[in-house]
């Protein structure tokens, strides 16, 4: 299966929609080998199963920016006449025990460990992006401590103010 399908082509098809990593149907049904009208068809005979958080539909606007990621024709060129509905992680977990074909465990296997890949990838650019932000405040707080230290020295390199001299003794009259 993974000669069939290698893991990088599975990560392209992941996106991040209303804060969702998701993958479309019709991308799922590639990879499935079905059409894409035969997996939603077997999604509605099991809607249940497939809750706001597992599944949902997108709106135009999201449509309309993924259209140029994934290059689907524009409409009334024998495109898409629904809104493409998209699965998270569960969804996609969910759609094994619909689709129950070996080629569909298979898949599913090699979709749950493309999103297990990108959690990881995920997680250390979160972990690298907080000990980068550290470093930044310490490198700012000991900037204000060096710029201290450069003040310190060149008051104390400026040369001492010179007092008014106070004459003392007599006056001449």
């Amino acid at each position: 299966m993974t000669e069939l399908m290698p893991q990088e082509v599975i990560e392209n098809k992941i996106y991040m929609i209303r804060g969702h990593k998701v993958m479309l149907d019709s991308e799922l049904a590639r990879l499935y080998g079905v059409k894409t009208k035969n997996l939603n068809k077997a999604i509605r005979r099991n809607m249940e199963r497939f809750p706001k958080d597992f599944m949902f539909q997108l709106t135009p606007g999201e449509f309309k920016s993924l259209r140029f990621q994934f290059g689907t024709s524009k409409e009334g060129r024998g495109g898409r006449r629904y809104l493409p509905l998209v699965f998270t992680e569960q969804g996609i977990a969910m759609l094994s025990s619909v689709l129950q074909s070996r080629r569909a465990i298979q898949v599913n296997i090699a979709i749950m460990r493309a999103f297990v890949k990108l959690k990881a990838i995920l997680s250390t650019h979160k972990e690298l992006a907080h000990k980068l932000d550290e470093l930044e405040r310490k490198i700012e707080k000991h900037d204000t401590e060096i710029r201290s230290i450069f003040e310190a020295i060149r008051q104390l390199m400026a040369p001492p103010p010179v007092k008014p001299r106070v004459i003392t003794g007599f006056k001449p009259v």
